[in-house]
């Protein structure tokens, strides 16, 4: 564990930290011609002797080199300039991918599907996935009744921004019931609230106050109840 903990460090220091954006920007315009990208894959193939520091897992560590130059250079040649934040997710999800399968060929290390698909593995995944879209649609179904966008109209935001942010407060509140850290949910509505007391005090009007309100509680209710019932299933 402490192996693959360090290859992906040696990742995460190379590519976010030792990347100046002059030089992604000359990667992006030169593609597979710039010498950036091979002084890139250069540093990440030192980086890891360094923070791995053990010679006789050479082959894994040269491995690993090759393939983050391989797997930039196909970035390079397919991306495109409308699909650059598509690419930066694949990139990144290749790079972890291969370090892990790296790490299983040569370390001759297995993954049971047993020891991933746990009882309690599979509800945590279940729960966190009812928070996301399931509860979402539920609360649109719920505010279905009243003519939102009316009440919205001239408080424009990004686009499904309200959808997002209703999501990550609901895994924020699941996480905290879980971990037994009520008190972080008190903050987060604390936090929320102070956001929104501008745009209540702006619009003055009480049908957006009562809409945002009523969308809080419920969306806050939902994630407290789903955490109790996953801390008493378990």
């Amino acid at each position: 564990m402490l192996l693959i903990t360090k290859l992906l460090l040696a990742h995460l220091i190379g590519d976010f930290l030792l990347q100046p954006k002059k030089w992604v920007k000359e990667k992006e315009k030169r593609k597979l011609k710039s010498p950036k990208l091979y002084i890139h894959a250069g540093i990440h193939l030192v980086l890891l002797f360094l923070i791995v520091w053990d010679l006789s897992v050479w082959p894994l560590l040269l491995t690993i080199g090759i393939l983050h130059l391989v797997i930039d250079g196909i970035k390079l040649f397919f991306q495109k300039k409308e699909t650059k934040r598509q690419w930066f997710f694949i990139d990144q999800l290749l790079h972890i991918t291969s370090i892990v399968i790296a790490y299983l060929v040569f370390t001759g290390q297995t993954i049971s599907m047993e020891d991933i698909f746990t009882e309690n593995a599979l509800l945590l995944v279940t729960c966190l996935l009812f928070l996301t879209q399931p509860v979402s649609i539920i609360m649109k179904a719920i505010f279905s009744k009243w003519n939102i966008e009316k009440l919205t109209k001239g408080n424009e935001s990004l686009k499904d921004a309200g959808k997002y942010i209703g999501i990550l407060e609901r895994i924020l509140v699941f996480i905290f019931i879980i971990t037994n850290h009520w008190e972080a949910v008190g903050f987060l509505i604390t936090a929320k609230s102070v956001f929104r007391f501008g745009d209540l005090k702006e619009s003055k009007h009480r049908k957006l106050t009562e809409y945002i309100l009523i969308g809080t509680l419920i969306s806050f209710g939902i994630a407290i109840v789903t955490g109790i019932l996953f801390t008493v299933l378990i």
